[in-house]
């Protein structure tokens, strides 16, 4: 049985209070289908740990190298030690923005599998793909570049986040219609890949604007199994009806 996810990537948002305060809130959500995990700033992730609250955290970004001179980096041994079990790869603002490419991910991957971390793997398609017709192909690279040379067990410590980004912060809507689909069409590439039962225990989370209001609706789908939020996840309330929305 695929567990049911609600994350919350709060990015490059609030003060240390703030962070401390919303962690604390969040704390406090309990539904019971539902596993919970906040992914505030990292400078921010030590003051989170030594709460002790009752919610899993994790690290929004690392560098894949146990160590060097890689100016302004944090590696993921660092992240460990603060006291992190999970961590986000391929995010498309990483993607799109830091210009993070397949290899550099895979490389990624590698790494917080080999400490034990539990990877969020963020994956989907620009407009302009969309527009070709050929966002199915896309996405499937990027599962067949990053994370197609897992073992099965390696598998199963990877949960996967499709990102419509044309569908982000564009006045452009993606259907539930159109997240089933992409997300069926993941399930079927990890079972194409592995097998039917492991690809079944994969959570897979949308993560395209999901917010109160549509969160039912995606939730509804057989093959989503949760969500990935932004904006949503800096407010309490929002948060916790849409991890109500299961």
């Amino acid at each position: 049985m695929r567990k049911n996810i609600v994350a919350g990537n709060w990015k490059m948002n609030l003060s240390e209070n703030e962070a401390i305060q919303l962690a604390k809130d969040v704390s406090e959500i309990n539904v019971s289908n539902v596993e919970v995990i906040i992914f505030p700033p990292a400078i921010y992730i030590p003051s989170i740990a030594k709460l002790g609250l009752n919610v899993k955290f994790g690290a929004q970004n690392f560098y894949p190298k146990d160590k060097g001179a890689f100016t302004g980096e944090i590696s993921i041994n660092q992240l460990k030690d603060a006291g992190i079990t999970y961590v986000l790869v391929g995010h498309s603002e990483r993607r799109t923005i830091l210009k993070e490419d397949n290899e550099f991910l895979k490389a990624k991957v590698n790494a917080a599998l080999a400490l034990g971390i539990h990877v969020i793997f963020c994956c989907g398609e620009e407009l302009t793909i969309r527009e070709q017709g050929v966002e199915n192909e896309f996405v499937k690279n990027q599962l067949k570049e990053s994370l197609f040379h897992l073992s099965g067990d390696q598998l199963k410590n990877i949960t996967i986040a499709y990102e419509p980004i044309w569908a982000i912060g564009t006045g452009l809507t993606a259907s539930t219609e159109q997240a089933e689909a992409m997300h069926l069409y993941i399930r079927e590439a990890l079972a194409q890949n592995y097998t039917k039962d492991l690809a079944d225990e994969i959570s897979i989370l949308y993560g395209g604007s999901c917010n109160p209001s549509n969160a039912t609706e995606l939730f509804a789908c057989p093959n989503v199994d949760g969500g990935l939020i932004g904006g949503a996840a800096l407010k309490c309330t929002d948060f916790k009806n849409i991890a109500n929305a299961f």
